[in-house]
């Protein structure tokens, strides 16, 4: 009996010897695989977690900088920031920072670069977007209208559209198209939420150069009493 035991553990053993012979590469290559990939993903993950840990180092020192209203600070900070994790969305976000402080000291040059930069680098549309909307406000001062409608154009997340089309009719308008300055601000009125405060705001605008939201369809009831008397 145990010689028949001892037979058939030696032929198991010469399969599986057999076995891993023929497949034995091929399973340590996909352990190291999986394994490896495993190990990249862990890193990554850390990596990630690292980089916004000193992202978000760096924008309070920036934050503080631009409370302070120290725009060459604000500006050193920032252009680190973009050097050193040009990808973490509090980049962008101080991007942002860094050019409001800008316009508040006067270097127009200087808030476009940094608008320009997030316009063109940010990671999410909806930043990209909010640059371009601040940028066209920063050439709409500079009277760079044209350019300010091209930025604009490339303006396109969805939330944003009664805005985008708000600062479109500003554009418009300080140009002196009122016929497109209008269009642009009915589009904005019709897509603002009504609840917002600001829509009363591109009301009042369109209401300056007689085209307020209701106004025809008012003057026509008056006219239609009017002749009924």
């Amino acid at each position: 009996m145990a010689t028949q035991l001892d037979l058939q553990e030696q032929e198991q053993l010469d399969a599986l010897k057999s076995f891993w012979k023929k497949q034995g590469n091929l399973i340590t290559w996909t352990l190291v695989l999986v394994l490896g990939g495993f190990a990249a993903w862990n890193g990554w993950n850390f990596w990630q977690r690292d980089q916004g840990v000193k992202a978000g180092a760096m924008f309070e020192e920036l934050d503080r900088a631009a409370a302070a209203g120290d725009a060459e600070k604000t500006a050193r900070v920032f252009a680190d920031m973009r050097q050193r994790f040009p990808k973490a969305p509090i980049t962008q976000q101080g991007g942002l920072t860094a050019a409001k402080v800008q316009v508040d000291k006067g270097q127009s040059d200087a808030a476009k670069a940094s608008l320009t930069w997030v316009a063109e680098n940010g990671v999410e549309d909806e930043m990209r977007t909010i640059a371009r909307l601040r940028l066209a406000a920063v050439l709409a001062d500079a009277k760079q209208f044209d350019e300010g409608l091209k930025v604009l154009d490339a303006a396109t997340a969805p939330e944003f559209t009664a805005l985008v089309a708000d600062r479109r009719g500003d554009l418009f308008m300080a140009q002196g198209k009122k016929a497109e300055a209008r269009t642009a601000w009915q589009a904005a009125y019709a897509a603002m939420d009504p609840k917002l405060d600001y829509r009363r705001l591109v009301e009042a605008k369109l209401g300056s150069i007689g085209a307020a939201p209701g106004a025809a369809p008012a003057a026509a009831a008056s006219a239609a009493s009017g002749a009924s008397k």
